[in-house]
């Protein structure tokens, strides 16, 4: 019998009661992965983890704001009482506001910089530190997107912590390395999550139309970008963004946003 690609891996997935961060959850949960699933709605993380438990896989759900630093040790600590180490961190969480730049609320900022910056990394921190203690190595992966590379309209607060977060996994070289703790992002473009589908459902046509691979992304396709990061097979690769999204940033043409109601 072949040994799980995570075989004795042991992972903490922010923001994954559903989209894109329960796939990276599932999938490393069926490739051997001990799992803390963390979503900030507990009857999110409940369902996605026992669910992760009824296909054999080995899953805690951990419910709760994940840019709270009780929080993120709380993970960290339940991931090592549970499973006896802590190998990969995955900051997914996070929220988008879209807004008008010249209208753009303080507390709308505030909010996205604390969610997407400070949430992402405190847990880097919080999981290198245990990673740097068990002196053998780790992942972490934060999610970008497409905007940190490509400007959107309406999308200057959220683009900017997205930029900011490459910059850190970038940075983090210098500071991991010595530990063999690498740090990537992923960046996916448009994806098919209950969010996007839910807050426009003429979202698959409009992305559609204008992903020059004819189709936005699934979860599945960003799962798999986001496994191979956190891979034995990407050992040698750290402090690097991999984009995901069909081809949109090669062409980048937006979508018409002028019936879209912004704060």
């Amino acid at each position: 019998m072949n040994t799980p690609l995570f075989h004795n891996q042991v992972a903490i997935v922010t923001g994954a009661g559903q989209g894109i961060g329960l796939e990276i959850a599932r999938q490393l949960a069926n490739q051997g992965a001990g799992i803390i699933l963390n979503d900030i709605d507990p009857k999110l993380a409940t369902d996605a983890a026992e669910e992760i438990r009824a296909k054999g896989g080995e899953c805690i759900a951990f419910a709760g704001d994940s840019s709270d630093p009780e929080i993120i040790n709380g993970m960290v600590e339940e991931a090592v009482k549970c499973f006896g180490k802590l190998t990969i961190a995955v900051a997914n969480a996070g929220i988008t506001l879209f807004g008008d730049f010249f209208e753009y609320p303080a507390e709308s900022l505030r909010k996205v910089l604390h969610v997407n910056l400070e949430g992402s990394f405190l847990l880097a921190q919080a999981a290198a530190r245990q990673m740097r203690e068990q002196k053998s190595g780790g992942r972490i992966l934060l999610m970008s997107s497409v905007v940190g590379h490509q400007a959107h309209q309406f999308l200057g607060a959220y683009a900017m912590t997205k930029a900011g977060l490459e910059m850190l996994a970038k940075n983090l070289v210098i500071e991991l390395s010595p530990y063999g703790i690498t740090i990537n992002t992923v960046a996916p473009g448009a994806t098919l999550t209950e969010r996007t589908l839910a807050e426009d459902p003429t979202y698959p046509k409009t992305w559609s139309a204008i992903t020059p691979m004819g189709r936005p992304a699934i979860c599945e396709d960003i799962a798999h970008a986001a496994l191979f990061m956190l891979s034995p097979f990407s050992g040698h690769i750290t402090g690097q963004s991999l984009v995901v999204d069909g081809g949109w940033t090669s062409v980048s043409p937006l979508p018409d946003l002028s019936n879209m109601e912004v704060k």
